[in-house]
């Protein structure tokens, strides 16, 4: 493979593939309000928060781990400033102590805190302004979870970058790496000849932190239990334990769950259901530890190259694409290679494509259940020599062409759906 491809490919698994606590928007809210709280220097006496639409979405109803079972946009805030761990951005909230979680709670009491939706027009923003005294700090993040792009203190600019929505690359994040290089058939190219040194930390850690809050999810009693009550209902079959696990690891990090995974493509949720089912299906056939961990990296590129079209936040549920990814990774483990691989994704598409995001919250394990059902099926077609065809609604002739077809019906199409989505969630709060 050339040599600036491969790179290319490892360093967007290394961007894509990092430990969260928490949904990531309520998570991102955190790192941004404590990262202003640090560049204020102390305690804020008052703390201002503006967010875009999609991230009141994606907040308003999951639970804010290490906050006692806090929800919302100011928890959030105030559980990253008690934190005080900028540092560890998407982790922020992974050292608090039984002594912050009362001190969150006291704060959010005794601390005017606001929240309203921001005016700058792009679908991820938050800008957290804090004061204490005669002294002010602001802080923005913008296009993704960790893309810092102001911080000032006292009106002095510290930090600022120029940010344009349209030309950013949705899935880039702050080192615009490009993922227009990324196609099913190099995909599974890079998967074939990376040496598995390279990605090997990055996805042990991803089978650890992601297994561990699955097995989690179906000890507890969590949300909405989806994870149990597919293994109660359904058995003990390989197929049944991918949706469990994966629905399970959701069930808990919805409601709150202590426990970190590894995201992708900026979301926990979408980390978890291309990752779980291929790891299920892996220890089933009894591969090889080489041939997971290949397979883990069709997972994970495959879901990332789907997302890129369709941007961090919209209307388009991202376990949609985590689940096509998953039935390409299954593919792999069973011998298949970029042509059969392209057929279990395009099968997967056609089957599940549209399922809405209407924000994070606990019926996202079962629509991530759905999501590994599609994929899962996607990939017996296949095997059976069963396919949809160019002309099937949004299929066309093509993996890649079909691909893109989904980023214009989740950007374009659905941009009117995202906003009577998130009208509907506002007006029921």
């Amino acid at each position: 493979m050339d040599a600036s491809l491969y790179q290319a490919y490892l360093n967007i698994l290394r961007e894509e593939l990092v430990p969260a606590m928490g949904c990531t928007e309520p998570i991102a809210i955190a790192y941004a309000a404590a990262l202003a709280a640090q560049t204020l220097g102390e305690v804020p006496e008052e703390v201002q928060i503006w967010s875009s639409p999609n991230i009141i979405k994606n907040v308003k109803s999951v639970v804010v781990p290490h906050t006692g079972g806090l929800q919302g946009i100011q928890a959030a805030a105030a559980a990253g400033i008690i934190s005080g761990r900028a540092d560890l951005k998407l982790e922020v909230l992974s050292g608090i102590t039984g002594e912050q979680i009362a001190q969150i709670k006291d704060y959010l009491a005794n601390t005017p805190i606001s929240s309203q939706k921001s005016e700058q027009g792009f679908i991820f923003d938050i800008q957290i302004r804090v004061s204490a005294g005669q002294h002010t700090a602001f802080c923005e993040i913008a296009g993704s979870h960790t893309n810092v792009i102001a911080l000032e203190k006292d009106g002095e600019v510290l930090l600022h970058l120029d940010f344009c929505e349209e030309d950013e690359n949705e899935a880039g994040g702050e080192d615009a790496l490009d993922y227009s290089l990324l196609s099913i058939d190099s995909i599974v190219e890079f998967a074939d000849s990376v040496d598995l040194e390279d990605v090997r930390e990055t996805l042990d850690r991803q089978i650890r932190y992601n297994t561990a809050i699955s097995e989690e999810g179906l000890r507890g009693h969590w949300g909405a239990q989806i994870g149990r009550v597919l293994m109660r209902s359904y058995g003990a079959s390989v197929q049944n334990r991918a949706k469990a696990a994966a629905a399970a690891a959701s069930d808990a990090r919805m409601s709150g769950c202590e426990l970190p995974v590894v995201i992708n493509s900026g979301s926990g949720n979408q980390g978890i259901t291309c990752s779980l089912p291929v790891i299920i299906y892996g220890r089933e056939i009894g591969v090889s530890e080489e041939i997971l961990l290949r397979a883990l990296v069709v997972s994970n590129l495959v879901t990332i190259h789907l997302k890129t079209g369709i941007g961090r936040l919209s209307a388009y549920c991202g376990a949609t694409s985590a689940g096509c990814g998953a039935g390409a990774g299954i593919t792999y483990l069973y011998g298949g290679k970029a042509d059969e691989i392209s057929h279990t994704v395009v099968n997967a598409i056609a089957i599940d494509s549209g399922m809405i995001c209407d924000g994070a919250k606990a019926s996202c394990a079962a629509k991530i259940a759905s999501a590994v059902e599609a994929g899962l099926l996607g990939w017996q077609m296949q095997t059976q020599g069963s396919e949809f065809f160019g002309g099937d609604g949004i299929v066309t002739k093509g993996v890649e062409n079909t691909i893109r077809n989904v980023g214009r019906v989740a950007r374009v199409g659905m941009a009117g759906t995202d906003r009577e989505i998130i009208d509907i969630m506002i007006r029921n709060c």
